[in-house]
């Protein structure tokens, strides 16, 4: 069987930089993930909505949910399902790791 996780995490943010139910854009290994501290736990999404490829860094926080901020499509934080129309799709959800105060991501493939 084969994994669709890489085997490392990577230095995503400061864990202080992370400020309750606010998106935190950011490249991690040359790619854009999307960063939220929810009730104490901190999630990591693709910054890709799946919509039209658009992204979900500038989007606000409903919830659980982050919202696309072209077309309202809603993404669940913790787990990238796509939670209203227009996506269909779910965006991927990284694996969080805090470190004292760094965060790290676990980046899946595809």
């Amino acid at each position: 069987m084969t994994s669709n996780t890489s085997t490392n995490f990577a230095y995503a943010c400061k864990l202080s930089e992370l400020k309750p139910n606010v998106p935190l854009p950011c490249e991690v290994n040359d790619r854009f993930v999307v960063l939220a501290m929810l009730d104490g736990k901190v999630f990591c999404i693709e910054d890709i909505c799946t919509h039209d490829g658009g992204t979900l860094g500038d989007g606000e926080l409903d919830g659980n949910c982050l919202v696309c901020p072209r077309h309202g499509a809603k993404f669940d934080l913790r787990t990238g399902a796509a939670m209203c129309m227009p996506a269909t799709e779910g965006t991927l959800s990284h694996e969080v790791e805090i470190r004292g105060d760094e965060v790290f991501v676990q980046l899946k493939d595809n």
